[in-house]
């Protein structure tokens, strides 16, 4: 049983697709949930309004996470809103396609800003917040893994550097009895990558399954490593891919 009665989290980039629905299940198993957003308030505000229908606390912050200063004032704002934070969850990323030969190094160092340093500072923010029982949970991807195909290497590479990282801040954390964990989704169903996209059938094919997964497998995966019940799990990867890197 998933219990997040009393627990607070954060949740980067909530607004939409998989961020949003970690947010959402969540707060229906118990937590009340700040989570960040860039620039789309209106969706913010439709996931505020599910997450308080669930009868839990929502706050949206609106927080650039290529932005050092807005990492750090957000997790102010949480822990103001929420009294404290139990669990950090890291969602916010970008994509990025073309090959390393045509990469322009301002859209490079974006990628790297976002996908790898605000998890770090994200951390960074809110280790002092966190007691015993404590959860930092970062979504990574299948494609830190396995790379099946070319022009996604920038982006396959921010995602890999996430290993060492959870793997890094296990071993820093767990005398504080705090968890450390990496979720690596594959193909999911959202705004970015729709199952019904032009690359939507190939990307099937590259499962066991057969399917795309939904948002909120991924959410469950996430409120699972939140709760009680993966006490003794850290510093390491769950793969949440339909069988894609098997």
């Amino acid at each position: 049983m998933i219990d997040l009665k009393g627990k607070r989290a954060l949740v980067t980039g909530g607004s939409r697709g998989i961020g949003a629905a970690i947010a959402l299940v969540l707060a229906e198993n118990g937590a009340d949930v700040a989570f960040t957003y860039q620039s789309a308030a209106d969706k913010a505000q439709g996931v505020v309004k599910s997450i308080e229908a669930a009868g839990r606390r929502a706050v949206a912050i609106q927080a650039d996470s290529a932005d050092p200063e807005a990492i750090a004032r957000s997790v102010d704002e949480a822990v103001a809103a929420l009294g404290g934070i139990d669990i950090l969850v890291n969602s916010a990323a970008i994509g990025h396609s073309g090959m390393i030969a045509d990469i322009d190094i301002g859209e490079y160092q974006r990628v790297m800003d976002v996908n790898v340093r605000a998890p770090v500072l994200f951390a960074k923010a809110v280790i002092p917040h966190l007691g015993e029982g404590g959860r930092i949970i970062t979504i990574g991807s299948a494609l830190g893994e396995r790379v099946p195909f070319p022009g996604i290497t920038t982006y396959a590479m921010s995602k890999a550097a996430l290993t060492s990282f959870t793997r890094g801040l296990s071993r820093e954390l767990g005398p504080k009895g705090i968890t450390v964990n990496l979720i690596q989704p594959g193909a999911t169903n959202t705004d970015s990558n729709p199952a019904d996209g032009d690359a939507a059938d190939f990307q099937r094919s590259l499962t066991s399954l057969g399917r795309y997964a939904e948002p909120r497998e991924i959410g469950n995966a996430v409120a699972y490593l939140a709760s009680p019940a993966a006490s003794i799990i850290t510093g390491t990867t769950l793969t949440v891919d339909g069988g894609a890197i098997a």
